[in-house]
């Protein structure tokens, strides 16, 4: 059994509820129960104490994100929220530094995690189709989600000392988020959830 926490990085902004988000909790839910887990969820949109979210991190085996993006970026409560809870976590079970030494200060920085042994996981839901980040001459060239937009997202948690899970990236979701195509990406997105807890 593995304890589960469940960040949600959605809010409800402009035309956004956050409902897709809202079902991929609840499908991630589904699964790690199912599978015999303890599964905790954060809202980032609700109000919360820095320090007992750093509880949630420490308590937790596996920490799976589901955020939207927005402007290319995190929204902006997400950021808020991760920017509150790792400072929170400085000395606190989350990392003790950035890892160098005044001897060498030159390299070694990074290493300074202290959440060696957990995992995490991330998915983003787009309004920009696939194609935009696969075909030649399209806006992101050619460049994928991981390592373009959520780069520096991946590096947060390697600094923690996290071990990256592969996650998924939904799109075209405001322009082609049929009852179908919803129901294909519970299906892809279950299984393959399913999988990697398994073999964790």
């Amino acid at each position: 059994m593995k304890n589960i926490l469940i960040v949600n990085g959605a809010i409800r902004f402009a035309h956004s509820g956050g409902t897709f988000n809202s079902s991929l909790v609840e499908w991630t839910t589904t699964i790690a129960e199912k599978l015999g887990n303890s599964v905790k969820i954060v809202n980032v949109q609700d109000e919360f104490d820095p320090m007992q979210e750093v509880e949630n991190f420490k308590w937790a085996d596996v920490i799976i994100y589901h955020t939207p993006i927005w402007w290319f970026h995190l929204p902006s409560r997400f950021k808020y929220y991760l920017d509150e809870v790792l400072t929170a976590g400085y000395n606190n079970g989350m990392y003790k530094n950035d890892g160098r030494s005044h001897i060498n200060p030159s390299i070694n920085y990074g290493t300074g995690g202290l959440m060696q042994g957990k995992f995490y996981m991330v998915t983003s839901t787009w309004n920009a189709p696939e194609e935009a980040f696969t075909l030649e001459g399209e806006f992101f060239k050619q460049t994928s989600v991981d390592d373009g937009i959520l780069f520096g997202f991946h590096r947060m948690n390697d600094f923690l000392g996290l071990t990256r899970l592969d996650g998924m990236h939904f799109h075209d979701l405001e322009k082609n988020g049929s009852e179908e195509r919803i129901l294909k990406y519970k299906t892809s997105y279950q299984t393959h959830l399913e999988h990697a807890l398994k073999a964790l």
